[in-house]
């Protein structure tokens, strides 16, 4: 387990663990006060109620979940007074909400600013959740060729302001900074 930092930010493939390990990871840094875990995957339809139910019952008990798809900058500001930590899951569908949102390029990247702002002024640990989608093939279409980079260009930014930088893989976590 890594060592207590302010900001956390844990990539990786699907499936590789990055939630179950952000949830380890909250537990050890703030061991007691109130955990929130900061969701942002839109319930669109039957099998996406599905993967969030089971998330949620899979999540332990102490964590208070606050669903935001958009506005997860002024949300994680909110928790100022009331948080000892925050994960926030994920990066991946917060990225993918506001490209559906028909926000610009330079509108995510602003939105991630603010993000990365807000992760950085908070006084609590945080813990950012996001996949790892540089690995594989170029996709064939211009909408994720573009998700692919913006999120890319997010990862990036976050993990430049990130204490702690932690790479998931098979359900081991590698320390990358």
């Amino acid at each position: 387990m890594a060592e207590q930092q302010r900001l956390t930010l844990i990539t990786g493939g699907a499936r590789s663990g990055k939630s179950r390990y952000a949830l380890a990871l909250a537990q050890h840094c703030a061991p007691s006060g109130r955990a929130f875990f900061l969701a942002t995957a839109q319930v669109l339809d039957q099998e996406m109620a599905e993967r969030v139910a089971r998330h949620r019952s899979a999540r332990p008990a102490r964590f208070e979940t606050v669903e935001e798809p958009v506005a997860v900058a002024a949300r994680l500001k909110s928790l100022e007074g009331a948080a000892a930590v925050a994960v926030i899951d994920c990066l991946t569908l917060w990225v993918s909400n506001l490209l559906c949102a028909g926000l610009s390029d330079a509108a995510v990247m602003g939105e991630t600013e603010l993000f990365t702002t807000a992760l950085r002024s908070v006084s609590f640990p945080t813990i950012v959740v996001s996949g790892e989608t540089g690995c594989g093939i170029v996709p064939e279409n211009q909408l994720a060729r573009r998700f692919r980079d913006l999120l890319g260009a997010a990862n990036q930014q976050i993990g430049a302001a990130a204490d702690a930088l932690v790479l998931m893989v098979a359900g081991h976590p590698l320390r990358v900074k």
